[in-house]
């Protein structure tokens, strides 16, 4: 190993190997992750190449693969073959995006939350839980694989987002992203690699980094997965699952077309790809196309919940899961403790079976599109994207901003919205975006007045041209 005696060696991270400890791979790993989240280094920074680490800091070239291992676990840096490493986009960005009470005088457009009402026919169902004999059996341990009847009931909620799934093939969990976790924690393990869209859901990124799983974004064209992309990650970036959103995507809120459902599940069969498919919003659609998992249910891990489409409170989830993978999962759902509780899982299946949840949907539906028509005519003129029926909306900036910026300028002046930082992958560029929860302020007059805060920010861009 070469000793080093460059003084002014050309590099843009340059720690001091002075302050190395032993072991020295995760005393580089921690400086590293210090100096990203410190801000020394920035996102989208290219790291050094091994090697040249490696003789600066007169440590054989492992250590250095081991620290950068150790990052891109957390998500902090990203290689990409024939470019290199570099830090990753959202690195140092919080991906917690929970509404907050710390600043009330904030009107909240940043979380997705469904309307703010009563829920009186969820109090009545429970009412008339409340007084049936067998009542307190409900208080009991319950576990994922749940009841003929409540699996009956999950696979006719399902069917009415467009895909018939077995009632055996279901599992209950407490909750969309809890059921992502396991799935991660269950079918996957520490460094391999997962497809998404180069922008997606924070819940998969801060499970993936918790798991020492790396999230890939995938090549796309016209804003869905490409197929020489796609095929270009199976070969060459050895990805082994892929996780999308193909109602409403989660942040940019398109829906993806029935032709590359269909490519990506050839692909899936072909390359033996687990798909992940998150469905959380796809019972809000009137009409949308049959699941990737319509097409590939060997393949695929279909994901519903009812926070978002039913009430925040029911934090109820149903997996349909290929038969091959049903046990692991079951286990995982099992050992991390996070089953559905018997209560829960019979309040969501009467609500189902009575047509209740039907009503519910509906309403949310309908609240959901007088939002957005407030937000057409607030924002007009802009490129805001979104449907009608999707509970947030994609506002592309004009060029004086970033994500990050403008969120920051809009909540000095009142309003969280979220940034397309937040929700990049890995080396992707972010967009500049932001994501606006349309239906998460509480009321149309809260909605009105974030709006007009809005616009106001946009028209200060004077060299901003109206679409």
């Amino acid at each position: 190993m070469p000793i080093n005696s460059f003084t002014d060696y050309p590099m843009n991270w340059k720690p001091n190997s002075a302050e190395l400890k032993s072991p020295l791979y995760t005393s580089i790993a921690e400086k590293l992750e210090s100096d990203i989240k410190s801000g020394v280094l920035t996102p989208g920074t290219k790291l050094p190449p091994q090697r040249e680490l490696a003789d600066y800091l007169n440590v054989n070239l492992s250590t250095i693969s081991r620290a950068f291992r150790l990052c891109t676990q957390k998500g902090l840096i990203c290689a990409t073959i024939g470019n290199g490493t570099f830090v990753s986009s959202d690195a140092g960005l919080n991906t917690y995006l929970l509404k907050e009470d710390s600043f009330p005088q904030i009107i909240e457009m940043g979380a997705v939350f469904p309307e703010s009402e009563p829920y009186d026919e969820i109090t009545e169902q429970i009412k008339r839980m409340l007084i049936e004999p067998h009542f307190g059996k409900l208080f009991d341990y319950g576990r994922p694989e749940g009841t003929f009847w409540q699996k009956e009931a999950a696979a006719k909620l399902l069917k009415k987002a467009g895909y018939d799934a077995n009632p055996q093939n279901i599992l209950l969990t407490s909750g969309g992203q809890n059921t992502l976790a396991a799935i991660l924690a269950s079918l996957f393990k520490p460094g391999d690699r997962i497809g998404t869209d180069p922008v997606t859901f924070p819940g998969i990124k801060t499970a993936a980094s918790m798991l020492g799983i790396q999230l890939i974004p995938i090549k796309q064209e016209n804003n869905e997965i490409a197929r020489d992309g796609l095929l270009f990650a199976c070969k060459n970036e050895n990805i082994k699952g892929l996780y999308l959103i193909p109602d409403y995507q989660n942040p940019t809120t398109h829906t993806m077309s029935g032709s590359t459902r269909k490519t990506i599940a050839d692909i899936a069969r072909s390359n033996n790809l687990i798909v992940i498919e998150d469905a959380a919003l796809s019972l809000m659609a009137e009409n949308i196309p049959a699941p990737i998992a319509a097409y590939a249910p060997k393949n695929t891990l279909y994901v519903s919940s009812l926070s978002k489409v039913i009430a925040p409170g029911i934090r109820l989830a149903y997996v349909a899961t290929p038969t091959i993978y049903t046990k692991k999962l079951s286990e995982a759902l099992y050992n991390i403790n996070i089953s559905v509780s018997p209560m829960m899982a019979e309040l969501a299946t009467r609500l189902i079976i009575s047509g209740t949840a039907d009503k519910i949907v509906e309403r949310h539906r309908v609240y959901t599109k007088t939002q957005n028509q407030i937000v057409n005519s607030y924002i007009s003129g802009y490129p805001v994207l979104g449907e009608p029926e999707c509970m947030f909306r994609w506002l592309i900036l004009p060029e004086r901003f970033t994500g990050e910026s403008f969120e920051a300028e809009a909540f000095r002046a009142g309003v969280r919205v979220y940034a397309a930082e937040r929700f990049t992958v890995g080396k992707a560029k972010p967009i500049r975006a932001v994501r606006l929860a349309v239906t998460a302020s509480g009321s149309s007059t809260k909605l009105e007045e974030a709006l007009n805060i809005i616009r106001n920010i946009l028209e200060n861009d004077e060299g901003y041209a109206l679409y």
